[in-house]
């Protein structure tokens, strides 16, 4: 085997599951593994949240065994905030229990279940110089952000997530990949005013401020949402892709987005399992519940009817 061959073997592919709580981080990587070993591949959950208890999955390596939250505040009389950040401080500068414990897992691809802390990835450094630290290590890591659908039906919050999404993006500088979450119950929290690609591909934001202007509320700060709205314009990097974990083809949209974030590359084997699984009726071992009357009614059909629609499906 050549040095190069044997350099590509040695790399280890994974997700950085970030985002708010309550965002659907742990369900994703319950989800995402499930998925992942019907196509093939060997796949470890690495809880980082060391306030994870009763987990769904289980994990392959437990930050909780280095460093708990509810011992942190107790003996350091910390709030859950202030437990949080010193725990990723402890975690990064005991990296070695962290590398050795991975390294029992070479020729696995990695799912690390992070905290919700958003401040853990838009002001402070420790969960950035973890995953930097892994990246020396052959790790190839793409940053997964988990952002709930139900606030697209208020203008004034998701322009706040999409603040958020890029003071995220710019400071983890990991390859990144934004998710709506729970778009199967977007319906749940009101009609969006415009289609779901307007929020998926984050289009021209100046008519959600005139979404904005008709709330007395937000009038007076007309201005500042306009800056706000320019300055995510200007970057032009915030995008999403939505998801149900209860449906296939979603499932395969962000695996897709994810692998060519991170550069991982399908397999023959991988590619025969998910076209198997594409083309075969859904069977009782992962169900799906199909998403698609959701993208009826929020996504742009060209001028096409439904019945259209699903002749070319």
């Amino acid at each position: 085997m050549s040095s190069h061959a044997g350099a590509a073997s040695s790399l280890r592919f994974g997700q950085v599951v970030i985002g708010p709580p309550g965002s659907g981080k742990t369900t994703y990587c319950r989800a995402m593994q499930e998925f992942l070993t019907q196509l093939g591949r060997k796949v470890v959950i690495v809880n980082m949240d060391p306030a994870n208890e009763g987990l769904p999955y289980s994990c392959a390596v437990d930050i909780a065994e280095l460093v708990a939250l509810d011992d942190v505040m107790e003996g350091l009389k910390l709030g859950p905030n202030g437990g949080l950040i010193y725990s990723m401080e402890y975690v990064e500068v005991n990296m070695d229990w962290l590398e050795k414990k991975l390294k029992e897992h070479g020729d696995c691809y990695f799912l690390f279940d992070c905290p919700g802390q958003v401040e853990l990835y838009t002001h402070h450094t420790s969960v950035k110089n973890i995953f930097a630290q892994l990246s020396k290590c052959n790790f190839r890591l793409a940053a997964v952000h988990l952002v709930d659908s139900h606030f697209c039906a208020d203008p004034a919050k998701f322009i706040s997530v999409l603040c958020t999404s890029l003071s995220t993006m710019l400071h983890m500088e990991l390859p990144h990949v934004n998710i709506l979450s729970k778009i199967d119950l977007i319906e749940q929290y009101g009609k969006l005013a415009f289609n779901l690609d307007f929020y998926t591909e984050v289009m021209d934001l100046t008519y959600l401020l005139d979404h904005l202007t008709a709330d007395p509320f937000f009038k007076k700060f007309h201005r500042l949402n306009e800056k706000l709205a320019e300055v995510i314009q200007d970057y032009s990097l915030v995008s999403f892709v939505p998801l149900s974990v209860k449906d296939k083809e979603s499932m395969i949209q962000v695996l897709r987005a994810v692998d060519n974030a991170n550069g991982h590359c399908f397999g023959d084997l991988e590619e025969r399992n998910l076209q198997a699984m594409m083309s075969a009726a859904v069977g009782a071992d992962f169900q799906f519940d199909s998403t698609l009357g959701v993208q009826e009614r929020h996504v742009e059909t060209s001028g096409k009817t439904v019945e259209e629609e699903m002749m070319d499906l």
